[in-house]
């Protein structure tokens, strides 16, 4: 007889507030989280990913915001982002292309399209007070021979 190990689903959701250095924080628990998932090899492009939802939440929100980490299979996971901006950015929008050599800005959620192998955008009602703004999330999974590159489709 052969036996099978199911993994049950993990989910952490990450509080942040509106600090400098709370996009640190972020890829230092994400790093840790996918440690103890035993998924390292997600480490490089989830961070990367994260690191940019993070800090343009950062940068373009009033309040705090969160990151929320979920296993979405055997080496996959989808990270979000909520914060209470409710302007929905490119790529989230339409398709981003790539910016100009030498535009100041753009560069972060480009790379969004280059790595995440889906990205998704909801807006959030206003409810609640402090329940508004957007929702952005990413998947990335583990290269394997069969899959092509990140970003080819």
């Amino acid at each position: 007889m052969v036996s099978a190990t199911v993994s049950p689903p993990w989910a952490y959701t990450l509080q942040l507030p509106q600090d400098p250095h709370a996009p640190g924080v972020a890829r230092s628990t994400l790093r840790t989280v996918l440690r103890v998932h035993g998924m390292r090899e997600l480490t490089e492009i989830a961070e990367l990913l994260a690191s940019e939802l993070v800090t343009n939440a950062y940068l373009y929100s009033s309040g705090a915001y969160s990151l929320r980490l979920r296993g979405a299979g055997r080496s996959r996971v989808r990270l979000s982002v909520w914060d209470t901006d409710p302007h929905i950015p490119a790529p989230f929008r339409w398709s981003a292309e790539a910016p100009e050599e030498l535009a100041e800005r753009g560069r972060g959620l480009y790379l969004v399209t280059l790595y995440a192998e889906s990205w998704g955008a909801h807006p959030m009602g206003t409810g609640l007070p402090g329940q508004g703004g957007k929702l952005l999330w990413v998947e990335c999974a583990a290269k394997t021979e069969e899959a092509p590159p990140y970003g080819v489709r």
